[in-house]
């Protein structure tokens, strides 16, 4: 997209009460946002939802000198424009009716291809939410997923922390410019973040900070990711819109479970009671469900001799050997183990480096 055209569509993203979904609207009837501003208001008002008002604002010049601002911010800092119609657009984003029609991003991004997650919570995490969320990151590790969350206190945080801490891509979707941080405390994490991916926003530098900006902030993170996870909530909370907003998206929502005395687990359990939500409880819940396969290792992997396996395990490995390629369901119903803990040992095993995964939900032995 060159200047001219950026600022048009600037122009238009600066439109109060004009929204993202009717300004695709416009768009795709008009061609581009250089258009919406040229033409003739009986033609406008032909489209559903723009109304006198808005046409009266597509009018209002002070929209492009503000665009032109931007544009020079924009250039001075180094940032990344993202048109909704563009193919470096997030490919899960263009599925959104109401994702923004320009996303402004800052670091080394790259969503091509790639497995996505959202990460969400409570911004008083136990240490109990601390000590899972970290462990969930730890054992997806091995599936080089991209993590993305809010960077907000609490949970948020705590999940690309643990990213970075795994050679993870994770970003921070911000509710605010990228000419700010929120909160300033994490001012300190933004190098290694954007050295391992980086920040998405659709707020201007103008743009004051608010906290309802938290809410249509939420909508990027629900709509980036294949894939929603609640690690604690309380009954009521932000994370909890962003489970919404990804159930609205028709993706798939998950929800840490806990016991109906912890105030911060009252949101998962609900979640899940209302059926909103799949249960987690490990990595392998969650690569279950998303049918997420290992890639094969380009290089040929060298079998470790005298690796220790569990009784359970052992067991498993056995029924394996002499069966070669079997489903996950067939193994547990053969080896009498419920399926969540057949996935568990096979996880394990696989991380051991005596099985592998197959396409299919098949394993064998290596």
């Amino acid at each position: 997209m060159n200047s001219e055209d950026l600022i048009y569509t600037l122009a238009l993203q600066h439109i109060p009460n004009l929204g993202d979904t009717t300004a695709k609207k416009l768009i795709r009837q008009f061609g581009n946002a250089e258009n919406i501003f040229k033409e003739k208001k009986s033609n406008l008002l032909k489209i559903d939802g723009i109304g006198q008002i808005r046409i009266q604002e597509l009018h209002n010049s002070e929209h492009i000198r503000a665009a032109e601002n931007e544009l020079k911010f924009i250039e001075q800092h180094n940032i990344q424009t993202h048109y909704f119609k563009d193919d470096e657009y997030p490919e899960k984003l263009k599925h959104c009716l109401d994702g923004p029609i320009l996303l402004f991003s800052r670091g080394n991004i790259d969503l091509y291809k790639r497995r996505i997650i959202s990460i969400v919570g409570t911004r008083q995490i136990t240490p109990h939410g601390i000590s899972f969320c970290e462990k969930l990151i730890e054992d997806l590790a091995v599936l080089n997923p991209v993590i993305i969350s809010g960077f907000a206190y609490g949970v948020d945080i705590t999940a690309q922390r643990a990213a970075v801490k795994h050679n993870l891509q994770t970003i921070g979707c911000l509710a605010h410019g990228l000419n700010q941080i929120y909160p300033k405390s994490h001012k300190r994490y933004m190098y290694d973040i954007e050295e391992n991916g980086g920040f998405f926003t659709d707020f201007w530098s103008t743009d004051n900070f608010d906290r309802n900006n938290f809410l249509k902030r939420n909508r990027i993170i629900g709509g980036l990711s294949e894939a929603t996870v609640v690690i604690e909530s309380a009954e009521k909370g932000g994370a909890l819109v962003t489970a919404d907003i990804a159930n609205s998206y028709d993706r798939e929502v998950f929800a840490v479970p806990g016991r109906p005395t912890d105030k911060f687990s009252l949101g998962c359990n609900n979640l899940i009671k209302a059926q909103q939500a799949h249960v987690l409880t490990s990595a392998v819940d969650l690569a279950y469900i998303l049918n997420w396969e290992i890639e094969e290792k380009q290089e040929p992997v060298q079998k470790q001799l005298f690796i220790e396996l569990e009784k359970d395990e052992q067991r498993l490995y056995e029924f394996l050997k002499l069966q070669g390629k079997t489903e996950l369901d067939q193994v547990a119903l053969n080896c009498n183990f419920p399926t969540f803990k057949t996935a568990s040992l096979l996880l394990n095993m696989e991380l051991k480096g005596v099985i592998r995964p197959l396409p299919g939900k098949l394993f064998e032995v290596i």
